[in-house]
């Protein structure tokens, strides 16, 4: 209660003494809250000089007079204390509020969660429902070649370089600095030892975080990517083609969700149908958890695999077995949604043919 007390009365006394020296206006200045006449946001640039940020809040609305907030920010000492980024200003605030905030950082900030598996397009959606502000240029810079050299990446996109966690930052902060950061948060994650056994297993950086990709899209299940990737490793070890429905669907340019055979027999440089080995590229960013199953695939004979229809998958050695899994699993649940939903149809794409997938 003393302490408040004590504050009270400092306050006072700072106003009354401001109030005698420059007189009553500026003391109505520095006492009177302004109220935008709309949420605004400003935004500050590194060595922005105070005179253009003060006449831009009173552009803004945010302060009555850019005059006496200079007066102000001058006998706080805080005129080169105010800090980069975008403050958003929406409620009725006294000038010193505004002051401390500009010299505290108080600025806006996004917070986006982007799971595992979301491709470049599904992750600038994200961003744009989240209220971040480049989105185009977030996409145009992320499939630009240049620029993906530029943060040391050799491939023509940032696809699968793009790390999946929660991001917070301005909602002007340019795309640029932004896929900066994801690409620096893919490569401090990136374990060297997983680069070690890949290359034992014959494989690059890129075409480890092409499989990752590929492992990350069939399966949620931490505990089954080792097993997955076993299945891909034996597959491209003895020249089998993947046969990997998510590489299929990443090739697809609006896919509508519906997979047909003849989309399973339609090339595209994605197509781990029509086309031996990995695909051209990533299809999706992967994490942390399927880059490590892709450089450490489990021990076991599997060369196939298919959905049980309640996220795990049923493994076969031969293709007998995957046949049969098949039909017992996938056809089975083909079967019951048909007839749920009164539909037939005979493009379903539920081949019973060698097929990783």
């Amino acid at each position: 209660m003393m302490k408040i007390r004590s504050l009270f009365l400092y306050s006072s006394a700072l106003v009354l003494a401001i109030c005698l020296v420059f007189g009553l206006p500026f003391g109505l200045f520095v006492m009177r809250p302004v109220l935008p006449q709309q949420p605004t946001i400003i935004s500050i640039q590194p060595g922005q000089s105070f005179t253009h940020i003060a006449e831009t809040l009173e552009r803004e609305g945010v302060v009555s007079s850019a005059f006496n907030f200079r007066i102000l920010a001058t006998l706080k000492g805080a005129s080169r204390q105010v800090q980069a980024g975008d403050f958003n200003f929406a409620a009725a605030t006294r000038p010193g509020q505004v002051l401390d905030r500009l010299v505290s950082g108080d600025t806006l900030r996004l917070q986006v969660t982007l799971p595992e598996g979301l491709t470049i397009t599904q992750i600038a959606e994200r961003l744009a429902e989240a209220g971040y502000t480049d989105c185009q240029e977030f996409q145009r810079l992320a499939t630009d070649r240049e620029f993906t050299q530029s943060l040391g990446v050799d491939a023509p996109t940032l696809e699968g370089y793009l790390f999946p966690e929660t991001y917070r930052f301005g909602a002007k902060l340019p795309s640029r600095h932004l896929l900066r950061f994801m690409v620096d948060q893919f490569n401090k994650h990136l374990v060297q030892k997983w680069l070690d056994s890949a290359n034992k297993l014959g494989l690059d950086l890129h075409q480890l975080v092409t499989l990752a990709s590929i492992i990350q899209k069939e399966t949620a299940r931490t505990s089954e990517m080792p097993i997955i990737a076993a299945v891909f490793h034996n597959r491209l070890k003895r020249n089998m083609r993947l046969q990997a429905d998510p590489t299929v669907i990443y090739g697809i340019e609006n896919f509508n969700g519906n997979l047909t055979r003849h989309d399973l027999h339609t090339h595209t440089p994605y197509n781990t149908y029509t086309q031996r080995g990995l695909p051209a590229g990533p299809i999706a960013n992967p994490g942390a958890k399927a880059l490590r199953a892709a450089a450490n695939p489990a021990d076991v004979p599997y060369l196939y695999f298919v959905s049980k229809g309640n996220g795990s998958h049923k493994f076969s050695r031969t293709l007998r077995e995957h046949n049969a899994a098949v039909r017992r699993y996938q056809l089975r649940h083909v079967a019951q949604v048909e007839k749920n939903q009164n539909e037939q149809s005979s493009d379903t794409a539920a081949p019973e043919s060698d097929t990783a997938d």
